[in-house]
């Protein structure tokens, strides 16, 4: 399930997560976001259980965009408890942005 992430539930649904979080720094304007759309609603499923996987609008969040220094889209970090452990920048195929989550999760 993908998740959608804002100011008022980012401290409950990604800094106190028990699971990992992917966050999709994203905008609806960006033509990279729209292309790695679909491969993120994709890994969230897959991911369901294990990962907390969704987006955040940077344009609708701005101070969460600005507090982990997001300055060009998509942006993906991935949380663990509660801290940043990997930032990715730019679109991708859907294997290299799994190969990120599999080394997070300690399945690579």
């Amino acid at each position: 399930m993908e998740h959608k992430f804002t100011t008022a539930n980012f401290a409950v649904e990604v800094l106190d997560s028990n699971l990992p979080v992917l966050v999709d720094f994203y905008a609806d304007w960006c033509g990279p976001c729209k292309m790695m759309g679909p491969i993120v609603k994709e890994l969230a499923d897959s991911y369901d259980g294990k990962m907390k996987i969704g987006k955040l609008n940077i344009d609708e969040e701005m101070d969460i965009a600005q507090k982990y220094r997001v300055m060009s889209i998509p942006t993906f970090i991935i949380f663990k408890k509660g801290q940043p452990v990997e930032t990715i920048v730019g679109g991708m195929p859907k294997a290299e942005l799994e190969a990120k989550i599999k080394k997070v999760l300690g399945e690579s």
